[in-house]
């Protein structure tokens, strides 16, 4: 890849600054688990995978900052911080994967001494990276699969490798079709208020010179039903049990439009954004964010002073909409509910 979305380095946090792309490509720097949290609720980073990450790093940081006795104590303050990180997005269940992966490490670990939990702490945060990243490759290679020679792709939001270690999920499997020599073109949805798409998407597939057209959200439809789209895939930021999957908000509206057009719609996703606890979509938690992100474009007002805002982060696009769900154990079909189980060994 030619840049790093996040990193373990020299005992800090480094992440590419999400928000000021693509006019900038500037790298933050974090020694505490604070600014973690802060950077994950302010989109500088972003992307269940990538968002999980952060999370376990932030609880690295947070680790070495805590003055104990003995492992209770520490214990109880490692809480403390997996609870203020856990505070920050409630949509992406990788957060909360992510923060539970690493209570559980420190927990294995008990009768170490507090210097050992903390260094093992880091490693798994840093083991957490280098997995998503092997992860991302065999979503790609099991989508790529599933790509026609010369297909068009519509992608929604950012779900690359951005989102992610690197690589990607739904850019994933349009970089695996890429590299498989299929001379795939892509149309990315700008994906308002953020502009994830025309920002973010846009940005890392001209980077790698795969060929991508910028288009605005309302214009999808009408792509798909002058035969201008042959595939869709988007990622995903929680997995119910049945299949139901919350992404992006307006994913929900491209994967109607594209069961209407006959057009094969998948979500890219890895195992850790499935939360089978969750019956159906129904139950996924929907961010709410500012209202100032849907009247503001960079600081410009766009909408009168005073109007009332509905700014709902994430939709849940039910699983009869989904040709399939494309994990890094193989493409998911049909009866998810015991497909999804037998994933996981359930």
């Amino acid at each position: 890849m030619s840049f790093r979305t996040i990193e373990w380095r020299d005992n800090k946090v480094i992440m590419i600054d999400q928000t000021r792309l693509p006019a900038e490509e500037v790298y933050n720097e974090y020694t505490d688990f604070q600014g973690v949290a802060q950077a994950i609720r302010g989109m500088v980073v972003r992307g269940a995978p990538a968002i999980g990450i952060a999370a376990a790093m932030g609880v690295a940081l947070g680790a070495r900052e805590i003055i104990a006795d003995s492992f209770d104590t520490f214990y109880r303050q490692l809480e403390n911080v997996c609870d203020v990180i856990g505070r920050t997005r409630p949509t992406a269940v990788n957060l909360f994967w992510g923060l539970e992966r690493m209570k559980r490490v420190a927990l294995q670990h008990k009768e170490l001494d507090l210097n050992s939990i903390r260094e093992l702490l880091k490693a798994e945060a840093i083991s957490i990276e280098a997995e998503d990243l092997a992860i991302c490759k065999e979503i790609g290679r099991h989508g790529a699969a599933l790509v026609k020679e010369g297909a068009s792709i519509l992608t929604h939001c950012n779900a690359g490798g951005l989102a992610t270690a690197g690589y990607g999920t739904a850019l994933g499997v349009i970089r695996g079709a890429h590299e498989a020599g299929k001379g795939i073109r892509v149309f990315a949805d700008e994906t308002r208020p953020w502009l994830q798409g025309a920002r973010l998407t846009a940005w890392e597939l001209m980077k790698d010179s795969i060929p991508v057209t910028l288009i605005s959200d309302n214009m999808a439809g009408w792509l798909m039903r002058t035969g201008q789209i042959d595939f869709c895939v988007v990622g995903a930021d929680r997995i119910a049990a049945n299949g139901d999957t919350a992404n992006k908000i307006g994913t929900y509206s491209v994967a109607v439009l594209a069961k209407e057009n006959r057009i094969p719609f998948y979500v890219a996703a890895p195992i850790s954004t499935l939360d089978l606890k969750l019956a159906n979509g129904d139950l996924i938690p929907i961010e709410e964010r500012a209202s100032e992100e849907v009247t503001k474009i960079k600081g410009i007002q766009i909408a009168p002073e005073g109007v009332k805002v509905r700014n709902p982060a994430f939709d849940v696009t039910p699983a009869r909409y989904i040709t399939g769900i494309i994990t890094e154990k193989g493409v998911v079909r049909g009866d998810y509910e015991r497909e999804l189980k037998a994933l996981v060994g359930l």
